[in-house]
């Protein structure tokens, strides 16, 4: 279950930075591939396109909670890496 009161850590950017995204979207035309810094987060690790239509359906509907998130920006990272490779498709 989701805390609806969980936020967002400003600065993290796990989420734009450690997922990868398999689908073209507004700017990156290939995707994105995992640990690749989305070309939409910028210098505060904020995305430029969050409350836009052009925001890929993938962001739209990640969440933020404490399991994906943990404590730290670290800890984030971890998790959601983690996550990419339990996730990711075999050939």
């Amino acid at each position: 279950m989701t805390d609806s009161t969980f936020s967002c850590r400003i600065g993290c950017g796990a989420c734009c930075i450690a997922p990868s995204i398999n689908t073209a979207f507004f700017g990156m035309p290939s995707g994105k591939r995992a640990g690749e810094r989305c070309v939409h987060l910028d210098g505060d690790n904020r995305c430029a396109l969050f409350g836009e239509p052009q925001r890929p359906q993938f962001c739209v509907d990640l969440r933020p909670e404490p399991s994906m998130c943990g404590a730290t920006n670290d800890e984030a990272f971890a998790i959601l890496e983690r996550l990419e490779h339990a996730t990711k498709p075999r050939r």
